[in-house]
Parts: structure tokens; C-alpha cells; sequence
């Protein structure tokens, strides 16, 4: 691991140092960056993403945090003693930092399973119903008439498209929370 504090953060993100110090923090597991300024936190999370293609994840808890939140892919608020500005700036927001395992494992990966179900089961959808018309032109002599009036349309996308996903994904739980918790390895491969 590595812990660096500002003051020592100052002199590594200049332009000459960048790269080894991005370099270093390759190798370790966890870095730790203590007591850095607002503006510090947010050019490190840029750096990483920008430099190493990385996706990033910022957690704050306070209002110094909220540039580090916004600059990042995903960000994570910790309403707490510091207020709310961090909630308020985050894409998720948790009430203590020992939930954050649960959003990440859990509901990550049936968030990532729901994504790709509802893609597919959309690309069924708009497939059949294309399929329809392309063979209705055939019966209609290729004559453009509509097949069905707008309001069977409207009805056909909003009830019978619309409520199974819906359904489907408030249900849809291919793994129980508690598997998912025991085995971190299950969310990459839901990626």
C-alpha cells in the first residue's frame, strides 16, 4: 500500500513526476491520500482516469469531497456529520462507509444483469414489431399504409413492452444477496 500525504502530493503531481507516481501506484493494492485539498483529490481521480483508462470510483462524505465526486465515473456520498454536499453532488448515496461493499457486490452486479436483460429483451421487442410491418408491406403491395392506428401503438409500448421489464427487473435476482457478499469474484463476471 501507499499513504502520501499533501504536502508530498503537491511535489508528485507535477508534470514531471505524473507518470512514476502513477507508475508506483500500479503496484500497490491501496493508496491513501490524507489531508489533500479539494483540488488535489479532484486532479488525482482526472489523472488516473485520464493517464491509466481507468474507471473511477470517488467516496466522499463532506464538502471538500464534491470535486473529487463529480470529476470521477461514479460517485459515492456518505451523508454523515459533514453534511449533505456530498450526497447531494453523488450518484449514489449511502449512510455509512460500510455499506459501500453491499452497493458495489450486490447491487452492481444485478444492476449489470438487469442492463443487459432489459437490452435484449428491448432488442426483441422493437425486432418483432418491425418484423410485423416488414411483412405487412409485402401483404399492403408496399403501399406505406400503417399496419395499426397511433393509439395501438401507444398502448402496445406502454402496456405490453413496458410493465414485464419493469416487473422483470424489480424481481430479478439471479444470485441471493448473502452468495453475492461471499463471493466478490461473481461481479466481474457479470461484467
Amino acid at each position: 500500500g501507499l499513504v502520501i500525504d499533501g504536502r508530498t502530493l503537491e511535489y508528485v503531481l507535477h508534470n514531471s513526476l505524473q507518470s512514476i507516481f502513477l507508475e508506483l501506484t500500479e503496484k500497490c493494492r491501496a493508496v491513501v491520500c490524507c489531508q489533500a485539498t479539494p483540488l488535489q483529490k479532484s486532479f488525482l481521480v482526472r489523472l488516473v482516469r485520464n493517464k491509466l483508462k481507468a474507471t473511477t470510483l470517488a467516496v466522499g462524505d463532506g464538502a471538500n469531497d464534491v470535486s473529487m465526486i463529480q470529476v470521477a465515473d461514479i460517485g459515492v456520498g456518505i451523508s454523515g456529520q459533514e453534511g449533505m454536499q456530498a450526497v447531494m453532488a453523488s450518484d449514489f448515496a449511502i449512510s455509512q462507509f460500510r455499506h459501500l461493499r453491499k452497493l458495489l457486490l450486490v447491487h452492481g452486479h444485478w444492476c449489470y444483469t438487469r442492463l443487459t436483460n432489459m437490452v435484449l429483451y428491448y432488442f426483441y421487442k422493437n425486432v418483432a414489431y418491425v418484423n410485423l410491418l416488414f411483412w405487412y408491406q409485402f401483404f399492403c403491395g408496399f403501399s406505406g399504409t400503417s399496419m395499426t392506428d397511433y393509439w395501438i401503438l401507444i398502448l402496445f409500448n406502454l402496456l405490453f413492452t413496458s410493465v414485464p421489464p419493469i416487473i422483470y427487473g424489480v424481481l430479478d435476482k439471479d444470485v441471493s444477496a448473502e452468495i453475492l457478499m461471499q463471493l466478490p469474484q461473481l461481479y466481474m463476471m457479470s461484467q
